[in-house]
């Protein structure tokens, strides 16, 4: 019997005070960063001493100066095979509607801007954002919870199920 045992993470999505753009990191910083290039929300691994609640909000504070006053767990992604070496990973997907302070303009790991939500399906992005990332922002959806196995850096399926 194999035992699951992946990576565990957050992704967060900082909604702007009209409710239009989401704040995002353009990976454009490090040449060896597996995400050179990609747009994405902001988040990283969970540290053994906190909850996905403080992993989110600590990562938020870290990458863009900001503190989550109102932040809202939209769901889970099991991504078996995503890690640069076939790591699996475990993804929490927040939507951070509101908070405090003036973001960052850039981090370490690229340059962040605002985004409008129309037009975040128009930037370069991992390919399996495009399937999850309407759930994130259509307040019809409760929360998703789905599988998205990676193979060579694409995902090969999407499976999922909704909850009101």
């Amino acid at each position: 019997m194999t035992i699951y045992t992946p990576i565990l993470a957050t992704l967060g999505y900082v909604i702007s005070p009209d409710k239009q753009q989401t704040l995002l990191i353009h990976r454009n910083s490090r040449p060896d960063d597996q995400h050179l290039g990609k747009y994405n929300g902001l988040g990283g691994k969970i540290e053994p001493n906190e909850d996905i609640v403080a992993g989110m909000k600590r990562e938020i504070l870290e990458e863009a100066g900001i503190t989550c006053e109102e932040i809202q767990l939209r769901g889970t992604i099991s991504w078996p095979g995503f890690g640069a070496q076939g790591e699996d990973w475990f993804g929490f997907i927040f939507r951070i509607n509101r908070f405090e302070g003036t973001p960052f303009t850039e981090n370490p790991e690229g340059s962040l801007s605002w985004i409008s939500i129309d037009q975040i399906m128009t930037l370069p992005l991992w390919g399996g954002d495009r399937y999850f990332l309407p759930f994130v922002f259509d307040d019809a959806v409760g929360q998703f919870h789905g599988i998205m196995p990676y193979a060579n850096g694409k995902p090969q399926s999407w499976e999922y199920h909704l909850l009101p």
